[in-house]
């Protein structure tokens, strides 16, 4: 927690400007979107895994079992 408000602490709007245009100037306008769409299906597809994994779990399955 200590680390995180160290780190992002100290980034403001004219910051996140910044690095979104060293962004934009690294990657070009046209491979952005293909960038984000990549990221967005990695981070859904985490999350399902994720989800998945919670829902197996032999702590829930006990759980369900006694409350039926």
């Amino acid at each position: 927690m200590i680390l995180q408000t160290i780190f992002l602490g100290f980034v403001g709007p004219w910051q996140w400007i910044i690095i979104g245009l060293a962004i934009l100037l690294l990657f070009g306008g046209k491979k952005l979107p293909e960038l984000m769409k990549g990221l967005g299906t990695g981070l859904k597809e985490f999350k399902n895994a994720t989800k998945s994994e919670d829902e197996e779990s032999p702590e829930t399955n006990d759980a369900d079992k006694k409350s039926k």
